[in-house]
């Protein structure tokens, strides 16, 4: 996990460029926003991601593998040109290829509501409806 804490820095924009050869050709990428196939579009949306954040950090709280299943709990920093500092917390499942090389991605995070939550007035009533309508 030292190659994820040297990808986010305390300040700045984040490099991924030294992980993406630990990434298969094949990768398939999923969060709560979309599902990538293939490197090329992987590495095209961290980098999208990159242009977007005036500033991201990433912290590792927990990692834990089982056979080629490797699960990290995180808490995501981020902060955009017009917008205060967020923390999105997730964990994302990452699935080992036979050749070692990372050939799945899952992230799972709540964004709306972690980035309601820091919305004075707006948290109440986000976290009501979900409740109300989810639970």
């Amino acid at each position: 996990m030292v190659l994820w804490s040297r990808t986010y820095n305390t300040r700045g924009k984040p490099d991924w460029s030294h992980i993406f050869p630990y990434y298969h050709p094949d990768i398939v990428f999923q969060d709560s926003i979309q599902r990538l196939k293939g490197i090329e579009d992987f590495t095209a949306m961290c980098n999208r991601l990159t242009r977007r954040c005036k500033e991201l950090r990433m912290d590792i709280l927990n990692v834990a593998q089982h056979a080629n299943v490797i699960i990290m709990d995180w808490k995501m920093t981020m902060s955009f040109r017009r917008s205060p500092t967020t923390p999105i917390y997730g964990s994302t499942r990452l699935t080992l290829h036979e050749d070692g090389r990372i050939i799945e991605q899952r992230d799972y995070y709540d964004l709306w509501g972690d980035i309601f939550d820091g919305v004075p007035g707006f948290r109440q009533l986000y976290r009501w409806f979900m409740r109300t309508f989810f639970g």
